[in-house]
């Protein structure tokens, strides 16, 4: 259920509305509009009528909120939510693209590529220092040394860190060096890890698990945003099917239906979508064109040579192509 106060209430007005709500049991969380406030009610129990509400000083309204997914429901909150990141907030009309390669395997390799998409028009670097591979034999990240990398690369060209987590227990050392932290598809439900990313200050970018439903998806954010943490940015990456030309299924149709049921801002990976590099740049302007709010693109100075994911990363000139193209698609619809 969500509370709808007046605009103008005053602040005694709504602690009046979230102390009446929390005595009843129910958690509550302020959605902070431009005219009005709304007051979240949260929790396992029956919601109570929203009548013993309404009667409170400065109510407008009382609003249930039918889906599973509460805090990320668009139902809860309205109006679209930004993430900060280098000066942009991702969710308005400023495309937001990051870009880097899969996984930190030198410090020479990772400088070249931070500055070269930079160049590109990159406001964020990825890189992996931790890597969950499907064997155990394959390249598994440095590690804290590849953090290090990292944040001497964001040192050198200001571009912010986002990197991936694995394990709740290395949320505090991956949090001191990363500015987003990724949840990788395979963690998308390690749920865990997902409290713990709540709790966490740094950004959050959570990746579509390989075989999970969009409600799956939204209720992993849930977990993140009930833990405090609201700066939360969903990430399509292609979903296992049948076909086996490309490594995944770009779901373009998950941008606009997640534009629709949630207010988090929807990032496009185009990389691991299709698995190779000829198509990303294809996949990517469609995913611009769908709605999304920015794209995370591997890009790997040389590809042939790279430990993971080789197949999928762009050289750097392919990247500074398909910057252009974006710029062409978001300004004919309207954004920047």
């Amino acid at each position: 259920m969500i509370v709808v106060m007046k605009a103008g209430a005053s602040e005694k007005q709504i602690n009046t509305v979230v102390k009446r709500v929390e005595l009843d049991g129910f958690a509550t969380r302020l959605v902070q509009g431009t005219e009005r406030t709304i007051v979240c009610v949260l929790g396992d129990g029956r919601p109570k009528e929203g009548r013993i509400y309404e009667v409170l000083d400065g109510v407008e309204k009382t609003t249930r909120v039918l889906r599973p997914f509460k805090l990320t429901s668009r139902e809860m909150q309205p109006m679209d939510s930004t993430v900060p990141l280098n000066g942009v907030q991702v969710g308005e009309p400023e495309i937001a693209i990051i870009a880097g390669p899969c996984s930190v395997e030198s410090r020479e390799q990772l400088l070249e590529t931070a500055h070269a998409v930079k160049e590109a028009g990159a406001i964020a670097l990825r890189g992996g220092a931790f890597k969950p591979r499907s064997s155990p034999y394959s390249f598994q990240g440095m590690g804290e040394e590849g953090l290090k990398i990292l944040a001497e690369a964001r040192e050198q060209t200001g571009l912010p860190i986002v990197t991936e987590v694995m394990a709740p227990e290395l949320v505090p050392l991956v949090g001191e060096y990363a500015d987003v932290l990724q949840i990788g598809a395979r963690n998308m439900q390690n749920y865990d890890l997902l409290k713990a990313v709540g709790k966490s200050e740094c950004s959050v970018l959570l990746k579509r698990g390989l075989m999970s439903t969009i409600e799956e998806l939204l209720m992993s954010a849930e977990y993140i945003l009930s833990g405090g943490n609201k700066n939360v940015m969903l990430c399509e990456r292609g979903i296992r099917t049948f076909e086996k030309y490309t490594r995944n299924t770009t779901d373009i149709n998950a941008i606009p239906v997640l534009k629709d049921l949630t207010h988090i801002p929807v990032i496009l990976d185009p990389s691991h979508g299709v698995g190779k590099w000829a198509y990303v740049a294809a996949v990517a302007r469609a995913g611009i064109a769908a709605g999304a709010d920015g794209l995370i693109v591997e890009v790997h100075p040389h590809p042939e040579e790279a430990l993971s994911d080789g197949a999928q990363s762009l050289k750097p000139e392919k990247f500074a192509e398909l910057v252009q193209q974006v710029r062409a698609i978001a300004a004919s619809i309207g954004r920047n």
